[in-house]
């Protein structure tokens, strides 16, 4: 058996080749998705970056902890407390203080992360001039690296400055110094301190002190802004990495196995020889097996000889796309290569199981007259699992939309529910193909010619041959249909909600992270003709079922501004009833009825019991919580809407508004404009993992594609070559097969866009049940560039070895035998 293994992989080379490229292909971007992922898992342990030479360093709270049956649960909070008035009162007596501040710059010419500091704490770092001098009035600033040279005057958002001297970059920052005085009047709060004392006088200082920090050695790594910014980023690239990586698996096995089959499938006259020879069904199954076991185990260890190539290349476009940390690499781990290893070898097993059952059962007489067409190209096994599986997304989706519609919207959903509509119609493509086929036909079955009614029935008799190369389509349209379509309907209907909700004519937005001062506010509500609501950005805590801290976005706000420039989406109550003693929530609160009394934790630790004024309907899960002022005291203002009173004219108001944010800083937008800019249709990194995930699967595929192109198309010699004898010439034959792969690659896009419609549908349909009525978004570009590629690569893989068969005698190429 195993010669004649051998002898069958030398003679059919061509069908075991392309069954070899998209197994190692596919195991090479398992094991490179796994490598990620796996070098993701944990972070380095980060030391001191901006305190790394500082004594001591004393920090407010920034965390709210609260305990729960099952233990202490933790939240960062929105607005940290600053070192108590009396705490630093006593750290002055023990010696020099020195007060941190950190506040965002925005600089024509420089980097888009700047960072404004006090000068006095550059020696923390520590920083050291290397040019120049340092600040010593209000205009007079030192900055990091190379973008501003001493002597140069540049533009911010605070004032033009003029650059004195220039420091070293240190790698964790773009710094812009500032005398202490200036730093004070660009960021009053000061919310940690650096002590030059003896630390356990300092413990002593600040015992009693609630949620006050004294960090030494290691520790001062947490007064550093974002000290958990490689977990975060961690965070983000398991999402990343491990969407990719289920994505990338489930392409390769649906691809692979599918390619086996057709492999094997194609084999069926061989199989009948054999029959006829006397091989018995488990002779036959043992040499299938034993093939792809053989060309199983040669590609998946090419595939993981590459994804060892390939991982690191992943890493380097993850650190420049700014996806990843710039200390994010491969690591050595064993456990991504055997993943993939026996990974890609199970699936050629599986792949040819189904088949060499069915081929080793069959009678040789059946096999040799099955060979010219395809009578049962639906086993009961494919309407089986495809009926189930079918049956599986229906019935989940319909019971998420009469449950829980919110679920739909969640990103590991419409990920993953496409898988299970993508094998379904997939096994079920068979059945879908003839009448497909005949549709995208019809038109040029009616023109004069046998053309058009050859590529009909073609398509009909090779319904096999045609579901194979449909599949990758099919997966590549669907995908993107899903994944992008998805995001973009999602995004636009967060979009929608806010329109809808903001009733305001202008939008004004700060300059920098601080927020509009008292001054600018007072400027802002002289404007005549404008009737003026200013909020602030905050967050509210409370603990649900006993043992879950749940944080949720809160806009502190006066209720007769707010309704005067909103319309929030109430299913109860009125927004005229907030005030200090009350909260509006969403329906997603356990405790959600009017007036009903909530315990709550506000942004900066302090703990409320508030009455329920008004409850809002669920929508896209973004609708937060509304507060009064009182209750976000230290939340910067940080948005102003201005709705124009009864015939104030709109030019004139926008001047007036502009002018008196002039000084500040400060952007005056349209509502629409304020949409736009503020909700995005992605975030980055989500729409760069979608295109990462995309852009695997249609190299991928569009590689198998040409495999199952080349396989289908040398197992047509024969039939080409009596074409040819029929009278048909070289380039009527070439036409033809170059038709056919145009047809096939409609078909599997129509697949495709199917599966991206019902997941779509199901969206739009949970949207709606939350009362988010918008349009479903379809990635047209997208869709019509997949098609494109796919296309071409159809044609190519068809038309060139068509093309190099022709070159031989037509009474020749009718001759050959397998």
């Amino acid at each position: 058996m195993l010669s004649t293994t051998l002898h069958t992989l030398r003679t059919r080379w061509i069908t075991f080749v392309g069954s070899f490229v998209a197994l190692s292909l596919g195991v090479a971007l398992i094991a490179v998705m796994g490598l990620a992922l796996a070098s993701s898992l944990d972070a380095p342990d980060r030391r001191p970056e901006r305190f790394a030479a500082a004594p001591v360093v004393v920090k407010g709270q920034d965390t709210l902890e609260v305990p729960t049956s099952i233990g202490d649960r933790a939240q960062k909070l929105a607005q940290p407390r600053a070192v108590p008035g009396e705490v630093l009162a006593k750290l002055r007596d023990l010696g020099t203080v020195i007060e941190d501040r950190s506040f965002a710059v925005r600089a024509e010419g420089g980097p888009a992360d700047l960072v404004g500091h006090p000068w006095s704490t550059a020696a923390f770092a520590p920083y050291a001039l290397d040019a120049g001098r340092a600040p010593e009035v209000a205009d007079e600033v030192v900055v990091s690296g190379d973008w501003a040279r001493p002597g140069s005057r540049v533009r911010t958002d605070g004032g033009t400055v003029r650059v004195v001297g220039t420091v070293a970059g240190l790698g964790f920052e773009n710094a812009v110094f500032y005398t202490d005085a200036r730093a004070v009047e660009l960021s009053p709060r000061t919310l940690q301190l650096v002590v030059d004392a003896d630390v356990t006088a300092v413990r002593e200082a600040v015992r009693g002190s609630e949620g006050v920090l004294v960090l030494t050695g290691e520790t001062r790594r947490y007064a550093d802004a974002d000290p958990d910014r490689d977990s975060e980023a961690l965070t983000a690239m398991n999402a990343m990495f491990g969407t990719a990586g289920g994505v990338t698996g489930f392409v390769s096995v649906f691809v692979v196995a599918s390619t086996f089959a057709f492999a094997v499938a194609q084999r069926r006259r061989e199989f009948g020889l054999l029959r006829t020879a006397g091989a018995t069904p488990g002779q036959i199954r043992r040499m299938v097996v034993s093939e792809a076991l053989v060309v199983g185990a040669l590609a998946s260890a090419a595939g993981c000889v590459l994804g060892s190539y390939g991982a690191p290349k992943l890493a380097e476009w993850a650190v420049y796309e700014g996806l990843a940390p710039r200390w994010f690499t491969i690591g050595d781990d064993i456990w991504p290569y055997h993943l993939a290893f026996w990974t890609g070898l199970f699936v050629a097993l599986c792949g040819v199981l189904a088949a060499s059952w069915r081929a080793g059962r069959t009678g040789p007489t059946e096999a040799l007259r099955e060979a010219s067409a395809d009578t049962r190209a639906m086993t009961w096994g494919r309407w089986l699992f495809g009926a189930a599986l079918l049956l599986t997304a229906v019935v989940t989706a319909a019971l998420a939309l009469m449950t829980n519609p919110g679920d739909l919207l969640q990103r590991k959903t419409y990920v993953s529910r496409p898988m299970l509509l993508i094998t379904a119609v997939a096994l079920l493509a068979p059945v879908l193909v003839v009448p497909l086929a005949r549709l995208i036909t019809w038109l040029p079955a009616q023109l004069p010619g046998p053309g058009g009614m050859l590529v009909r029935e073609n398509a009909a008799s090779g319904v096999r041959r045609t579901a194979a190369v449909a599949a990758p389509v099919l997966v590549t349209v669907a995908l993107a249909g899903s994944l992008l379509g998805a995001t973009a309907t999602l995004g636009e209907a967060r979009a929608t909600e806010v329109r809808e909700r903001t009733t305001a004519d202008l939008v004004v937005g700060p300059a920098g992270d601080a927020g509009f001062d008292e001054a600018t506010l007072k400027r802002l509500r002289a404007v005549s003709g404008a009737e003026v609501s200013a909020s602030s950005s905050s967050a509210v805590y409370v603990l649900e079922d006993g043992v879950a801290l749940i944080r949720s976005d809160a806009r502190a706000v006066e209720p007769e501004p707010l309704a005067a420039t909103a319309q929030l989406p109430l299913s109860a109550g009125k927004v005229s009833d907030l005030d200090d003693d009350s909260i509006i929530v969403n329906e997603e609160w356990e405790k959600h009825s009017v007036g009903e009394r909530v315990d709550v934790w506000l942004g900066d630790g302090t703990r409320k019991s508030l009455k329920i004024a008004a409850v809002m309907t669920i929508g896209t899960g973004n609708n937060g919580v509304y507060l009064t002022p009182r209750n976000a005291a230290a939340a910067p203002v940080d948005r102003v809407d201005v709705r124009l009173e009864d015939g104030a004219d709109r030019a004139t108001v926008t001047a007036g508004l502009r002018q008196a944010v002039r000084e500040s800083g400060g952007e005056v937008l349209t509502r629409d404009a304020w949409v736009r800019a503020t909700y995005p249709e992605a975030n980055r990194t989500t729409r760069t993992g979608f295109f990462l995930v995309l852009g695997i699967a249609l190299l991928y595929t569009g590689i198998s594609l040409a495999n199952t192109m080349v396989m289908a198309t040398s197992d047509r010699v024969r039939e080409l070559a009596l074409l040819r004898l029929a009278g048909a010439t070289g380039w009527q034959v070439l036409r033809l097969v170059g038709t056919e792969a145009l047809m096939v690659v409609m078909v599997g896009g129509l697949l495709g866009a199917l599966v991206a419609g019902l997941n779509l549908v199901g969206m739009w349909s949970a949207l709606g049940l939350l009362s988010v009525w918008t349009s479903i978004e379809i990635p047209w570009a997208t869709l019509a560039a997949a098609m494109g590629a796919c296309a071409v690569l159809a044609v190519i893989s068809a038309v060139a070895p068509a093309g190099l068969s022709l070159r031989r005698g037509a009474v020749e190429l009718a001759g050959v035998r397998e």
